[in-house]
């Protein structure tokens, strides 16, 4: 298009109306360009329009050059000073050299995929122990590159090309249970339950030790199941409350999901029970089910890896001789709570020798005892199959009955 013709702003004006609609791409490099707005501002003496005027001429040139407006209205600023048009910016000799070469980030990738993607602090401080503690020389870049620029790197087309680490879909927790202590207010019928393992051998699971026992009178049931699923767990659960001489009124455990799921709050919910959880950073709320594991169970059991085949074994020796002892001849130390004489307003617990008693006997010295007890169990009939035999022979059986079960797994074996 030769626009040299157009001189007036009438033409101008007609030129705009008249073309729109018309998208006009500029030929020729920057250059030509620049000296098309010179042309153009010296030909329509730009410096001497007035402002409405100015702004036919500037609409003008965007049609025809093809420029921004801002970046126009600098250079015709530029041309009003009296400079002359060209391009200010020139392209570097050398371009900037990277600093961290494509192997620097393969390496921070590999030591990211072998301690699985630490926190950046973290990372950091590997680097600098490679170079500066083990002397690697692959490092020597990397262990001074601040966290801000790990992070930079980490967000690379190199090292996502290399490690591309995928976020598993999270399942939306389910509130089981509600979170906190147990509360028996002297009533019977609120045990904690915890689960212990009995060690691997060659990769093969140990067999699992349920421990539930009452909080007023540490009236206490031990079972064994092979693992901790439900097809498993729910049977011995039931075999265990049968166990229990009174109603069983609430089940507290931590926050393992062998006993805080569905299945088992069904199960409580079914039987009116109800099911409480350990509070975070509050370590004691399941510690006398925690404590009876070491004092109790560890003792009988020991660590030796027992299989899981042996599970009915198990249950029939905590039945007939570890549960019955435990419960009618095994003492149990309680608590007593004093007034503080250090701390005015606070209580602490004291063990005094007359509170010793056995489970049996600090269930018989709770107040309206018959409430709590399960039909077809009276005080009477435990007391008299107490007295069946004395503490040290019912111990004496256990530990003959002990001896030959562990002759039965090992010669299983």
């Amino acid at each position: 298009m030769n626009e040299s013709q157009i001189r007036t702003l009438d033409q101008v004006r007609a030129f705009l109306n008249g073309t729109l609609a018309v998208e006009f791409k500029p030929q020729g490099d920057d250059t030509a360009r620049y000296q098309h707005i010179s042309e153009v501002l010296r030909r329509f003496g730009y410096h001497r329009l007035k402002r409405a005027e100015r702004g036919w001429v500037l609409r003008y040139l965007r049609a025809t050059c093809g420029f921004s407006r801002a970046q126009l209205t600098r250079l015709v600023a530029r041309a009003v000073k009296g400079e002359t048009l060209a391009k200010r910016y020139v392209a570097p000799a050398q371009a900037f050299a990277r600093r961290f070469t494509d192997a620097d980030i393969l390496l921070l990738a590999k030591i990211d995929q072998q301690f699985g993607t630490l926190s950046g602090p973290a990372t950091a401080h590997l680097l600098q122990r490679a170079f500066s503690v083990y002397a690697d020389a692959r490092f020597e870049r990397l262990a001074g590159v601040s966290v801000s620029h790990l992070y930079n790197l980490q967000h690379s087309y190199r090292y996502c090309a290399q490690r591309v680490a995928h976020t598993p879909t999270h399942a939306t927790a389910v509130s089981i249970g509600t979170r906190k202590a147990p509360a028996p207010e002297g009533r019977p019928g609120f045990i904690r339950i915890d689960s212990m393992h009995q060690g691997d051998l060659d990769g093969a699971k140990g067999i699992y030790h349920v421990n539930a026992l009452d909080c007023v009178t540490q009236w206490q049931v031990v079972g064994s199941c092979p693992r901790l699923l439900e097809a498993y767990m729910l049977p011995l659960l039931e075999a265990m409350f049968a166990q229990f001489p009174f109603h069983i009124l609430g089940f507290h455990a931590d926050n393992g999901n062998e006993y805080i799921n569905l299945h088992v709050a069904k199960m409580l919910n079914k039987l009116h029970i109800e099911l409480t959880k350990s509070r975070p950073r509050t370590s004691n709320d399941n510690a006398l089910a925690e404590t009876k594991n070491g004092a109790v169970v560890r003792k009988i059991y020991g660590y030796e890896h027992i299989a899981q085949g042996h599970a009915v074994l198990l249950n029939a020796f905590n039945r007939r001789h570890l549960n019955p002892l435990l419960n009618l001849h095994r003492p149990c130390l309680f608590a007593t709570e004093v007034p503080d004489r250090y701390k005015p307003g606070r209580t602490r617990k004291v063990y005094r020798h007359i509170d010793v008693k056995t489970p049996l006997e600090k269930l018989a010295a709770v107040p309206q005892l018959a409430s709590f007890l399960r039909e077809g169990i009276n005080l009477q009939a435990l007391q008299d199959q107490a007295s069946a035999k004395t503490d040290l022979q019912a111990a004496t059986e256990l530990n003959r009955a002990r001896e030959k079960l562990f002759a039965t797994i090992r010669r299983a074996a």
